[in-house]
């Protein structure tokens, strides 16, 4: 039986990490029992470099290090019998990322998707059959700066190997995508990469899910604002979700916000883990299985 609160360790301290520690030591139901870093400092609880070093004595990993390392420190705390809460993307191997999703059957996992559990995704679901036909689902993004200002430390996120915004941004819209319409199917994807060894530049294709056509088009490097769209088209309403947060509906005439309250965060997904850890399947909570459903599609993207 897990003792109350959750005693939990945060791997990898870098912007994700340091926030859901953050998040963890905010909230009643776990205690940090340490960081893991490779790089030694000093914090108001123990950071150790090794994972080993700390997993006899918690219940639960977080794990927010370079994807290339997810599963090597995934696939030891499931085999101590420890709750694991993943960042995205699973991993960029997908025989590594289907090893990690088989060995996550029967243990709680997680996989820290940012849409899972807004209230615009919840309403979006609440809202399909309101569309009529659905015609389409397109995505579009674009950053001025990769990586973004917050991420600058990363260095690996603007090299090929780890990085880039299809695995980083990409991620979280073909999770809402596949959540929506149920498996995606590839149908044309490609990358545009600037020099080798960088990360991409541009990214379009068309996939597919329960025969409904999906059409992604993202750039970095250009001269524009920075946009995070989705939009869902039906023949007699769509809906638009943008910037991450704010949606709004249109039936043929200008688009009309739709009141929400912006709820979702690191704080409330720690909330679902905890009762997952608890033997309680949250369905707003992503899971390695539909983690390894985006890493499949992803990474088609980067082929």
């Amino acid at each position: 039986m897990i003792a109350d609160p959750i005693r939990l360790a945060v791997v990898g301290l870098g912007a994700m990490g340091t926030r859901m520690l953050t998040a963890a030591r905010q909230h009643p139901g776990f205690t940090v029992v340490a960081g893991v870093d490779v790089v030694p400092r000093t914090l108001d609880i123990p950071v150790v470099t090794t994972l080993d070093a700390v997993l006899s004595d918690v219940d639960a990993v977080y794990i927010s290090t370079p994807p290339a390392s997810h599963a090597e420190l995934v696939l030891k705390a499931f085999g101590a019998g420890k709750a694991v809460f993943c960042e995205k993307p699973l991993a960029v191997d997908l025989t590594e990322a289907r090893a990690m999703a088989e060995a996550a059957k029967g243990r709680p996992n997680a996989v820290n998707f940012a849409l899972s559990d807004m209230v615009a995704t919840i309403e979006i679901e609440r809202r399909l059959p309101e569309l009529g036909t659905l015609r389409g689902v397109e995505v579009r993004l674009q950053f001025p700066r990769w990586p973004r200002a917050f991420q600058a430390e990363a260095t690996w996120l603007s090299r090929s190997e780890q990085g880039g915004f299809v695995r980083e941004v990409l991620s979280h819209f073909v999770y809402l995508t596949d959540r929506v319409l149920g498996p995606l199917a590839v149908e044309s994807v490609s990358s545009d990469f600037p020099e080798p060894g960088a990360a991409e530049v541009a990214a379009r294709g068309v996939l597919r899910g329960s025969g409904v056509p999906v059409h992604v088009s993202a750039f970095s490097g250009l001269a524009g604002p920075e946009v995070y769209e989705w939009t869902a088209w039906g023949t007699e309403r769509s809906l638009r979700l943008d910037q991450w947060a704010l949606l709004s509906t249109s039936d043929g005439g200008p688009w009309e916000p739709v009141a929400l309250e912006q709820t979702g965060s690191d704080y409330s997904r720690l909330t679902l883990f905890a009762q997952a850890v608890r033997g309680e399947h949250p369905r707003d909570l992503a899971d390695f299985a539909s983690g390894q459903r985006v890493a499949e599609v992803v990474e088609a993207f980067l082929r």
